[in-house]
């Protein structure tokens, strides 16, 4: 075969080329100290690097949350902590109102500190992090709770049976006394809120001094009842019964008084409410639906997946979505209960479905319910298969006064503020300012500790030593329910740590074996590229010296 000088051309560009080539790789390893840097390199390591580097993605969005999670407990925590020094501050002022040796001026004086603490303590539960309330739910973007007026009163069964609202705002405890101007009712009998011979007098230098311009007007089943000087009125949605007092001893204390004072609004949200449930596709409306039990965060799908219509007496077949009906989790049954007109449909993670029917409706194939849950709870992930709530619901914490606004509403739909259990009223049992008090509430109302501090400061300015007894034993229970919520806190915080060391163990592994996959040997690569060098080196220096040899030199 002739050799041609193009074929001898082609030959020397080629070698010249992949020589120069495997050089320029071997440089590029040099440079970034990386075995593989494209797919080409070693398709199957690329595919592991890739993966790996996934996993460190997701490690490092753990850190971020981790990090995140942090400074939400650890805000929580300092705010808790300053809480729990004030109760102790809150204890020492009440030890002295509490005590005999002190007299009205002493406990007027203590009180003016008591407020202050109070202020304190609507502060700190207003905490943030990064402008995002800890204590409101999923309402970050404001104030957990707002300071209003509320009342306590010493009549059990008016405090039972009053719808009412307090409006305005006082420096002072109002001390409200209701009268028959008559003088035909026995003290201590019972008279309508809407009776015009009802008189009214009320107090805002702790009952030393009485005012008799308060007007109580009533239209329809709506009354107010104004006191000018005081800066408040109560707008009571209801007619009700009252007990009458003296009209001429402010110290007989058979009837009805009411002690309008400071106290905080939850303006937050819960999740106290059981999850709403929609009905969608054939048959809806013919049964009804109500969801119990434990739920995540999302939105749950229940799918009726039988062939035909089935009543609650046949086994039911159905699926569930987590994830909107992207991915469905099929073959659950319900099995047949013959003696009930319900069926009991369970779902991840603890919650129930119950479907009731009148013993006729059915279910008809591809039916739907929808299962919004209820939630508050802001849970970061810190790991697959772990969430950390970061936030809280502050009411649970601080108490305060707090209507569910989904539920409680007046006849005209619109929201009431009720003197109820749920709106932690406290009794009181008959007595005069200087004579004995003692709170009759339950056990929830011990702990909430926005209206054991609003007493605490009402008794105090109205000179009420067995009031402030009693506060004071309900600031202990009230501080013994901070110091659990620390705990709690502190319980977080604790997983958190823990959580932090693993994912700090899992990206070290994480990278070491990227490593073992994708970083050069640098000894080994160095010497390659010194060989590669010298081959490039003499590929040239070959190429060079034949290329000069050509016929020409020999004519």
């Amino acid at each position: 075969m002739r050799v041609t000088q193009q074929m001898l051309f082609n030959r020397y560009v080629y070698n010249l080329n992949t020589s120069l080539s495997s050089l320029m790789d071997l440089n590029i390893k040099a440079q970034t100290q990386k075995a593989i840097n494209k797919p080409s390199d070693d398709p199957t390591g690329m595919t592991r690097i890739l993966d790996h580097r996934d996993t460190l993605r997701s490690l490092d969005q753990y850190g971020e949350n981790i990090s995140t999670a942090k400074g939400w407990l650890g805000s929580a925590d300092e705010a808790l902590m300053q809480v729990s020094t004030i109760l102790t501050r809150a204890k020492e002022l009440a030890t002295q109102v509490a005590t005999g040796t002190v007299d009205a001026d002493n406990r007027e004086q203590v009180s003016y500190e008591m407020r202050s603490l109070f202020e304190q303590l609507i502060s700190l539960s207003n905490s943030d992090f990064e402008d995002k309330s800890i204590f409101a739910g999923h309402k970050t973007d404001g104030a957990a709770f707002k300071q209003i007026m509320w009342l306590t009163t010493n009549d059990e069964d008016f405090g039972r049976n009053a719808e009412f609202t307090v409006n305005g705002s006082s420096d002072t405890t109002v001390l409200v006394q209701y009268y028959d101007t008559t003088g035909a009712t026995p003290v201590g009998g019972n008279m309508n809120l809407s009776d015009p011979n009802l008189g009214v007098r009320y107090s805002i230098d702790g009952g030393r001094t009485w005012k008799t311009d308060a007007t109580m007007n009533f239209t329809g089943t709506e009354g107010v009842l104004n006191l000018p000087q005081s800066g408040t009125s109560v707008s009571f949605h209801g007619d009700t019964a009252i007990k009458v007092n003296d009209p001429t001893d402010v110290a007989v204390s058979d009837g009805t008084w009411m002690w309008i004072r400071p106290s905080a609004q939850y303006v937050g949200d819960d999740e106290d409410a059981p999850p709403q449930v929609d009905s969608l596709g054939p048959g809806v409306g013919l049964l009804s639906a109500a969801a119990s039990g434990s739920f995540l965060d999302t939105n749950v799908t229940i799918r009726i997946d039988n062939q035909s219509a089935v009543t609650m007496d046949q086994a039911i077949q159905y699926s569930y979505s987590l994830d909107g009906g992207i991915n469905w989790v099929t073959g659950n049954v319900a099995q047949a209960d013959t003696s009930a007109n319900e069926a009991v449909l369970s779902v991840a993670n603890g919650g129930i479905l119950t479907l009731t029917s009148n013993g006729s409706n059915q279910l008809r194939p591809g039916q739907q319910f929808v299962i919004h849950p209820r939630v508050a709870a802001i849970n970061l992930d810190v790991s697959d298969s772990e969430q950390i709530q970061v936030n809280h619901v502050g009411k649970d914490i601080f108490g305060g006064i707090y209507m569910d606004p989904d539920v409680i509403l007046s006849s005209n739909g619109s929201i009431l503020t009720l003197g109820s259990l749920n709106a932690s009223r406290a009794f009181l049992s008959n007595g005069a300012p200087n004579m004995a008090l003692s709170i009759q509430g339950q056990d929830e109302d011990s702990m909430n500790l926005f209206e054991v501090m609003g007493n605490l400061v009402a008794f105090a300015e109205t000179n009420n030593q067995t009031g402030c007894q009693q506060s004071l034993a309900n600031l202990v229970k009230a501080q013994e329910h901070i110091v659990n919520s620390i705990a709690v806190v502190g319980g977080r915080q604790n997983r958190l740590a823990i959580s932090e060391n693993i994912v700090d163990g899992l990206t070290l592994n994480e990278k070491s074996l990227l490593s073992s996959i994708e970083d050069a040997d640098v000894s080994e690569l160095m010497t390659d590229l010194a060989q590669q060098q010298i081959v490039y080196e003499s590929v040239l220096r070959s190429t060079s010296m034949i290329m000069q040899l050509n016929l020409s030199k020999f004519i």
